[in-house]
């Protein structure tokens, strides 16, 4: 009981009635953390140490722990580019499809002239109206020189076994 008249605080040291002015809530804060975490690391390092494990056995592990996380990261990642390519390549046919929707509209808004659909039947089915007179004309084969007609070589009869035997004997 003779410690009655005394401060309680901690770093008192001295006299009663002299107070020690305390640091700030902030600094005594930042002071805990530290201490916090230093022990923290330390815990980590006594774990591994417990386990028996070095630094060599813990580098290790962290590389397997890397490699399961880059294969398991590796599938979505494909299945991602492999979508991507996929959307592109439908855009691609969406430009084209509506370029030829857009070829298609303008060609149909041409038949819708009577006078087109009645040339375009001349030109293509060569259809005649009643009472008119159709004449063909054709032109000779510019290929042929001279009037010659290019002669192709007679065929042999006979199986193409007989062919390749006969072409193997004679010499």
């Amino acid at each position: 009981m003779a410690e009655r008249g005394r401060s309680r605080s901690r770093r008192g040291g001295g006299k009663a009635g002299r107070s020690v002015p305390r640091r700030p809530r902030r600094v005594r804060r930042e002071r805990r953390v530290a201490r916090l975490r230093r022990l923290g690391a330390g815990r980590v390092a006594d774990a591994a140490k417990a386990l028996g494990l070095s630094t060599t056995r813990r580098a290790a592990l962290v590389a397997i722990v890397v490699c399961a996380l880059a294969f398991t990261i590796a599938v979505p990642l494909r299945t991602y580019f492999s979508q991507r390519a996929d959307v592109a390549e439908q855009e691609r046919q969406l430009t084209e499809l509506e370029t030829e929707v857009d070829q298609l509209e303008r060609r149909r808004d041409l038949l819708r002239d009577p006078a087109q659909v009645e040339a375009e039947a001349r030109r293509r089915l060569r259809y005649v109206m009643p009472g008119e007179t159709p004449y063909m004309v054709q032109f000779p084969d510019t290929g042929a020189a001279g009037g010659e007609h290019e002669r192709r070589p007679a065929i042999e009869p006979g199986a193409w076994y007989e062919k390749l035997w006969n072409s193997v004997t004679e010499e």
